[in-house]
């Protein structure tokens, strides 16, 4: 399966989602997500970085397709945002496997 060795633009990436037409493995973009949830929130990159405690340059950078924000950032900027941080460890529908 073919992927892609560049990242998307926010913009196309939110309209594929919005579509339902974004392939899985780009489905977890924490950085456009993070974006997405301050957008809705109606917040500026000022604004949720003084929430924050933080540089607006921070915020930009953590709305990066290649950011790796740490959870303790993620449960700060869904508090700011005003929606909940949601993560699952499950276990696979299908058993997996083992050589042997």
């Amino acid at each position: 399966m073919l992927r892609r060795r560049k990242p998307r633009s926010y913009a196309e990436w939110s309209a594929l989602k919005r579509w339902g037409k974004l392939p899985p493995w780009e489905e977890v973009s924490w950085g456009f997500t993070l974006r997405e949830a301050r957008e809705r929130a109606e917040l500026t990159q000022e604004a949720l970085a003084s929430i924050l405690g933080v540089t607006q340059q921070s915020v930009a950078q953590a709305e990066r397709w290649s950011a790796n924000p740490t959870l303790r950032f993620l449960q700060s900027w869904a508090e700011a945002c005003g929606v909940s941080l949601q993560l699952a460890l499950v276990r696979p529908t299908s058993p997996i496997q083992q050589d042997g």
